[in-house]
């Protein structure tokens, strides 16, 4: 990715960049921004004014970050913006939940089973306050190592495994009790 974003950008083809960047990263920032406002129509709003934000901001991309993590600060970004707004503090959130439909009873069995683990995991990570729901987020849901959560965030190393040992003794807590 990093060649084909020099390529892009010497080239001044930003039009290319920013779709190759929408297919890479597209669902991944809807997912992110779901872990901050726990709603998926408001999810695929904030993610297309990211997108929004993203293709404005290129032609000043700098290239002293990669660019998943220059896309990823302007999401987080614009989601604690977000959640500091009037709107959000404004408008009821709700959880809407999907359900599969499925073929034989077994398979249902099993994936009703798997998606009440699913649900009472993701539920309750989502109780947990931001500053522990997001390193955990960013570390076994995207799979980011601890360096890049800290370029990220801006949140030291040791604090950021602190918080994510602290929230993982709550989410046992929470799911054994």
């Amino acid at each position: 990715m990093n060649e084909f974003v020099t390529e892009a950008l010497q080239a001044d083809d930003i039009d290319s960049l920013f779709d190759q960047m929408m297919t890479d990263y597209g669902q991944d920032i809807l997912q992110l921004t779901y872990s901050y406002v726990k709603n998926n129509a408001i999810a695929e709003d904030l993610t297309q004014e990211i997108f929004v934000k993203c293709y404005k901001a290129l032609p000043s991309f700098e290239r002293r970050s990669n660019p998943r993590t220059w896309l990823w600060r302007i999401a987080i970004n614009h989601c604690k913006d977000y959640l500091r707004s009037w709107h959000h503090r404004n408008v009821m959130l709700t959880y809407e939940k999907e359900v599969e439909p499925a073929s034989s009873e077994e398979v249902v069995e099993q994936t009703v089973l798997k998606s009440e683990e699913d649900a009472q995991l993701i539920n309750a990570i989502l109780q947990l306050s931001m500053k522990y729901r997001e390193p955990i987020y960013l570390f076994y849901f995207q799979e980011l190592s601890i360096k890049e959560i800290e370029s990220l965030t801006g949140v030291k190393r040791n604090t950021i495994k602190t918080r994510m040992r602290r929230a993982l003794a709550l989410l046992k807590e929470s799911l054994e009790g």
